[in-house]
């Protein structure tokens, strides 16, 4: 019976920490530059503003990887375009959820 008790309070609290979602670090970019800002900078800030205003959707780049950012998601990270952040949300595949947004340091 103990090892029963243990094993659901183990699951419980796994479960419960994904509630929660996955923090990352990362840039802001477009879908047309993609890693290529992989750095914040003020060049990127302008060439991401400039690709997303043309059409181009915004993507989030964190440690070489770039996810699309769900439709849902899009509004949270357009005062964003080419900064460094940290999300607080939840990826499924190579799709970011994200929850909230801020800039990071």
């Amino acid at each position: 019976m103990r090892k029963l008790t243990l094993a659901a309070t183990i699951l419980g609290s796994m479960l419960a920490f994904s509630a929660y979602g996955e923090e990352m670090t990362g840039v802001i970019s477009d879908s047309h530059c993609g890693a290529a800002h992989a750095e914040a900078s003020a060049a990127a800030e302008k060439c991401v503003a400039k690709c997303v205003k043309g059409g181009s959707a915004p993507v989030f780049v964190s440690e070489g990887k770039v996810y699309k950012i769900d439709a849902d998601s899009k509004s949270k990270v357009m005062s964003h375009l080419g900064h460094k952040v940290t999300i607080n949300g939840s990826v499924e595949g190579d799709t970011v959820k994200i929850d909230s947004v801020k800039m990071a340091s």
